[in-house]
């Protein structure tokens, strides 16, 4: 497990910390990780299964997603309502039926809304995080869409972050209404339970 340096670090200090070893990765590196978090993910039991689609410097692309649909999962992705709400989700049905979302960057897909509930019928949800550490604390970008979100999860779901492997630290900080990842997902190591 590596470290980026001082665990003493405030939630902005890290996460500017964490984007900016993301901004210096090669696309090869990047191109490399995404291809290992399919391996990794294509392990995973059919269910259904809430992911998200990687945008800009986060780890994976969208073979990660076709990798959960090609295995038989069913696969709802996030749709954001607005900067407060929680998530809504919507089924993944192919890259061909995304569309792009109110938000700059990010697509989402085109078809029927499903509700914030949705998420309680996953057994894993696949988060987006710039860290998690050894106890399952999550470092997001700060919009707070998953923890308005991860509320609606089934009680024994499996919460994976999806970080590089050098974002899954020895300690972040955290606070008591901190919903805590069940496992971190990396490029190196594959599924990780947490804690460790």
């Amino acid at each position: 497990m590596h470290a980026l340096g001082n665990e003493h670090l405030s939630k902005a200090e890290w996460r500017d910390r964490l984007t900016r070893a993301r901004a210096d990765q090669t696309p090869e590196s990047h191109a490399q990780e995404a291809s290992a978090l399919v391996s990794a993910v294509s392990k995973v039991t059919s269910g259904t299964v809430c992911a998200y689609l990687p945008f800009g410097t986060e780890p994976g692309t969208t073979a990660l997603v076709d990798a959960l649909a090609g295995g038989g999962a069913r696969v709802l992705l996030p749709v954001i309502l607005s900067r407060t709400d929680p998530l809504d989700w919507a089924e993944y049905t192919g890259e061909a039926d995304l569309v792009p979302s109110r938000f700059r960057g990010i697509r989402e897909p085109g078809g029927k809304r499903l509700g914030s509930e949705a998420v309680g019928a996953a057994e894993m949800i696949l988060v987006p995080a710039l860290a998690v550490d050894r106890r399952g604390v999550r470092l997001g970008r700060g919009a707070g869409h998953y923890d308005r979100s991860l509320v609606f999860a089934a009680p024994g779901a499996a919460l994976l972050a999806v970080v590089r492997d050098e974002e899954l630290v020895g300690r972040l900080p955290g606070e008591p209404h901190d919903v805590r990842m069940s496992a971190a997902l990396t490029p190196g190591r594959g599924v990780l339970e947490l804690p460790m």
